[in-house]
């Protein structure tokens, strides 16, 4: 069975699997769109013939020059004309069907691309940055645009150019044929030869170029941290280290498309002047008509330059053909976390129960370190449980394999007594509503922020989500209120803020069971007290997962779990855990003294 191709190949492996086959990949997504290939294959057969008679009209005209009969010599020049109308028509019919065609067909492949990777489970993250997908999927599906737009297009024509004019080549004079395909092979060894290496090249120049983006998305996205720490110098560095790379591996690759360009130029065109030399000399001795060797001339210089446009085409095929292989990478590669393909469906209405059976999990990028380990547990319908614990204990690790980000190593959860393995993620994911520890805000507005939770909620449904999450005021304070627009990540918010806007937006989605990783961690305390109250009666009816390291959030939690090392060390009320002595209690000491402190 062949080796799937995957997003985590080395550059070694990427570029040995390297071939210009790669764009039969795009074959599915021309599928669709086989009446327009079928009419641009149709206008550009049209134009490539058109071209191959426009040489004979020429003949026919030069030919004639001395004739006596006017008439037929206005008839020769009004059907060159006429060629040269159709040519236009036919020219400007295929630039319109294939730049359609492309433009169609690559955003296609966008869609496909993202589709698939908005979808990945997270470990598909850990090992590739999110700044080389987007530059997959827009830098290399820009490659693919101008090859289906533009090049093949230009390299069928020129192919049929090619073998079209050199049968009338041979036809208006063998012996000339023959002295000019003399020098193909001298044409194609330079082809072959820098062909290769320039396969090489482009495939690290684009290598380059997605890692120049991933590290520019990395610096932006945390460019307050970048700021704060004076980074700044060493961030442009960075980037400026990796594009210069870019650039010259793009040099590279310039620079042996140009002498490939050259080299091959000067050995087609100085073949021709040979030629046309040779054929003078047939004028000048009546051998043949000088109508017939300005035909074969052209016949040759259409030829000529039909083999150094291929020359130049084939580069940007190759460029194209990496492109499309790592675009087929992401649609091909498997992800670790599949949904079943006989789904059983979770009991509507959801109760919310949650049960962990033996869990043990180790995360793909700490192999060797176990975050969870023989983890058994059972939450009822209804039950408010909060996980404790210091940091790496694996509380918010109970958060991610709940929503099956990934699959355990061993053991199972089920809600409601069907295995998460057992139905589709989209179907239990439905049934939860998350606050994560750091808040995702979107690049719109306050209302639209909210409203994400729950698509379909009326104006009404999020003004009040925002008051059970004291967010209302503060929201309705800004300059255009609920339709501010609130920045990228939500810049434009404190931390607070978008912990709020993130409880309204889970307070929204009104699901059986609620997690809440850290909920309260960046409130403060006239915040936090009105936010808790919010999330005390959301949580009366709901079964509610709490993480916390603020032991004051979680003391009216039905049951309290204590994490350490992967592992439940304890489990019990606030007040048998403080009772126990163990690892609760120290933690609520060092907790509690402090603030009273304080």
């Amino acid at each position: 069975m062949a080796r799937q191709p995957t997003p985590y190949a080395s550059d070694e492996e990427r570029e040995k699997s390297k071939r210009i086959g790669a764009l039969r990949e795009l074959a599915p997504f021309l599928a669709p769109y086989k009446w327009l290939v079928f009419f641009a294959g149709v206008a550009l057969v049209l134009t490539a013939s058109v071209s191959l008679v426009l040489p004979i009209a020429v003949r026919r005209v030069v030919d004639n020059f001395n004739t006596a009969n006017a008439e037929l010599l206005n008839g020769y020049f009004l059907a060159a004309i006429g060629v040269a109308g159709l040519l236009a028509v036919g020219t400007a019919l295929r630039y319109m069907l294939v730049t359609k065609l492309g433009e169609s067909v690559v955003a296609d492949i966008r869609k496909a691309v993202f589709d698939r990777v908005i979808g990945m489970s997270p470990a598909f993250y850990e090992r590739i940055m999110t700044g080389e997908v987007l530059s997959r999927i827009t830098t290399d599906t820009t490659l693919i645009l101008s090859v289906i737009g533009s090049s093949i297009s230009v390299a069928l024509r020129n192919v049929l150019i090619f073998a079209g004019g050199l049968a009338l080549m041979l036809w208006t004079s063998a012996k000339l044929t023959g002295l000019v395909l003399l020098i193909v092979p001298l044409v194609i060894v330079p082809i072959v030869v820098l062909g290769r290496r320039l396969r090489v090249i482009s495939r690290e120049n684009q290598d380059k170029i997605a890692e120049s983006s991933g590290n520019a998305s990395e610096a932006l996205l945390a460019v307050q941290t970048v700021q704060a720490f004076t980074h700044e110098a060493q961030s442009r560095k960075s980037f400026s280290d990796v594009t210069d790379q870019s650039l010259v591996a793009a040099y590279k690759r310039i620079t042996t498309r140009a002498v490939m360009t050259m080299i091959v130029i000067f050995l087609i065109f100085s073949g021709v002047v040979g030629v046309l030399w040779i054929g003078a000399n047939d004028v000048r001795t009546d051998v043949m008509s000088a109508g017939a060797l300005i035909q074969f001339v052209i016949y040759a210089v259409m030829v000529a330059g039909s083999v150094a446009a291929l020359s130049e085409i084939w580069g940007e095929l190759q460029r194209a053909a990496g492109a499309t292989e790592r675009l087929v990478e992401l649609l091909q590669v498997e992800d670790r976390v599949k949904d079943p393909q006989a789904a059983k469906a979770l009991p509507k209405p959801a109760r919310g129960q949650i049960d962990f059976d033996a869990v043990s999990f180790n995360y793909p990028a700490r192999p060797d370190i176990p975050a969870l380990k023989d983890v058994t547990l059972s939450i009822q319908p209804g039950e408010t449980v909060a996980f404790v614990g210091p940091s790496g204990a694996g509380k918010t690790t109970i958060i991610q394999m709940l929503q099956r980000f990934y699959d355990p190593l061993a053991g199972e959860i089920r809600i409601d007594d069907v295995a998460l393995t057992d139905m589709e993620r989209s179907d239990f994911r439905s049934e939860i509503a998350l606050v994560p520890q750091d808040p995702v805000i979107f690049a719109t507005t306050a209302r639209e922020n909210i409203r994400f939770g729950r698509p379909e909620a009326t104006d009404a449904e999020v003004d009040a989500a925002a008051k059970a999450a004291a967010a209302y005021d503060f929201i309705s304070a800004l300059p255009e209120g609920f339709d501010s627009y609130v920045g990228e990540r939500g810049v434009m918010l404190s931390g607070g803020q978008k912990q709020r806007i993130a409880i309204a937006r889970a307070i929204l989605r009104d699901a059986p069971i609620l997690l809440l990783d850290e909920a309260t961690s960046a409130l403060d305390a006239e915040s936090e007290r009105l936010v808790q109250q919010a999330v005390d009666g959301l949580s009366k009816d709901r079964t509610t997962l709490i993480v916390a390291h603020r032991l004051a959030t979680v003391k009216k939690a039905d049951r309290i779990i204590v994490m350490e090392a992967g592992q439940i060390v304890a489990q019990g009320t606030h007040a048998e855990l403080v009772a126990q002595g163990g690892l609760y209690a120290k933690l609520a000491r060092l907790q509690f003294t402090a603030e009273d402190a304080a």
